[in-house]
């Protein structure tokens, strides 16, 4: 049996529950603790008050988060015309490759990476192809709802979230902390 022991996994977190990006945080917090870097592309979110930003920057901790998105696509309050986050998506993809093949770090999560994909921002085929790219020993995380199928299938590890109950459809807003 191969020795797999330093292979740089592949893993897709989706579903429709909250805690995608949350899952991915964890492993980086726990990369961290051993030392390792961890980038994360934002592709769609644009807003800069996340908790987890105003940690990264106040702490200096090897995790490096980059918000590159215009803001969710086609949503009431979208106020981008879709060309604008088409073509925002292809330079978060573009630097995402660059990061990956620049051996800086031991992680790169692609945050809502699925949502463009499934919003036709950027190309499944696209996606694949930045993992075919990635440096053997660097994990790779995709994170969003509806991930596609050819992902699912490539990944080493997938794992689904899915809403049982959510305080939002009791008209309770997102929660300092809990949601960003």
């Amino acid at each position: 049996m191969e020795n797999k022991k330093n292979k740089g996994l592949v893993i897709v977190y989706t579903g429709n529950g909250k805690g995608k990006t949350t899952a991915a945080l964890g492993v980086a917090l726990r990369a961290a603790g051993h030392g390792k870097k961890t980038l994360m592309v934002q592709f769609i979110k644009s807003f800069q008050n996340y908790g987890e930003i105003k940690f990264t920057k106040k702490y200096h901790c090897g995790i490096t988060i980059k918000t590159l998105g215009k803001g969710y696509v086609k949503i009431k309050g979208d106020r981008h015309p879709f060309e604008e986050h088409v073509k925002t998506a292809k330079k978060a993809l573009q630097y995402a490759t660059d990061q990956i093949l620049s051996g800086k770090y031991d992680i790169v999560v692609l945050d809502e990476i699925n949502i463009a994909s499934d919003k036709k921002l950027i190309t499944t085929k696209e996606i694949i192809e930045l993992i075919q790219q990635k440096p053997p020993d660097l994990h790779i995380i995709l994170t969003g709802r509806s991930a596609p199928k050819k992902l699912i299938q490539i990944a080493d590890l997938v794992s689904e979230v899915k809403e049982i109950k959510h305080p939002f459809r009791k008209g309770i807003l997102a929660q300092k902390g809990i949601e960003y």
